[in-house]
Formats: structure tokens, C-alpha cells, sequence
């Protein structure tokens, strides 16, 4: 039974990174997008009313979408905590602990962090170069 635990319990870990992985990765592209889309508003000189109101619309939704990917990566860190704490029980039951180093739960913590740094700073620079370019 506790084989197929652990198998459980990589196969969650490894689904966690994927989702993951979906989360940067797609937040960093939309971010890009409405970076490029704004900046397109904001060189029309043509109808800036409007290009003004399109590009608030667009800042909102940025802001919705990192917000949905922040909330979804912490998920994402309190899973894997939980998984790995799991495993690091069961490897201590089975007197094997001493293979996992138990300061890689740290390391995930700072790379979730610089994660979720990277997509505000991408939404950031995707809400401010727009109305500077104004």
C-alpha cells in the first residue's frame, strides 16, 4: 500500500508542476499581449478617448488574470508543501529520509516567490509603459 502512496503521491507532484507551468507561462504571455495591444492604443492619436477607455479594460483584466495566477500558484506552493511533507514522513518511517533533504522544501517556497515575482513584474511593466508611451 504504501508503493502505491508514494506513486500517488509523485503523480500529484508532477500534475503540480505542470499546472503550474501553465499558470507562468500563460500569465507571462497575456501579460505580453496586453502589453503589446495598449501600446498599440496608446500610439493611436486618432480617437484617444477611446483608446483610453480600451486600454483601462485591458488593465483590468491584466489585473483579474495575475490575480487568478497568484491565488493559483499559491495553491499551487501549499500542495506541494503538503505532498512533499507527506513523502518526507513516509521516507521516515521507512528509514530512508536521509536521501531527501528536507531544506529542498525552502528552495520550492523561493522558487513559487520568484515565480509569482516574475508575473507582477511582467503585469507591471504591462500596465505602466502604456500610459508613459501616452
Amino acid at each position: 500500500m504504501k508503493e502505491y502512496v508514494h506513486k500517488h503521491i509523485t503523480s500529484e507532484l508532477q500534475q503540480n508542476t505542470k499546472t503550474d507551468i501553465i499558470f507562468i507561462l500563460s500569465a507571462i504571455a497575456l501579460n505580453l499581449i496586453i502589453l503589446a495591444v495598449n501600446s498599440g492604443f496608446a500610439s493611436n492619436k486618432n480617437n484617444p478617448d477611446t483608446s483610453l477607455l480600451i486600454m483601462f479594460l485591458f488593465v483590468g483584466l491584466l489585473i483579474l488574470l495575475n490575480l487568478v495566477v497568484i491565488f493559483g500558484l499559491l495553491k499551487g506552493k501549499q500542495t506541494r508543501s503538503k505532498l512533499i511533507k507527506g513523502l518526507m514522513e513516509m521516507y521516515e518511517d521507512e528509514n530512508v529520509s536521509k536521501y531527501y533533504d528536507a531544506s529542498l522544501l525552502s528552495n520550492y517556497n523561493t522558487r513559487y516567490n520568484l515565480f509569482m515575482m516574475v508575473v507582477v513584474l511582467t503585469g507591471i511593466v504591462a500596465i505602466v509603459v502604456p500610459f508613459v508611451m501616452l
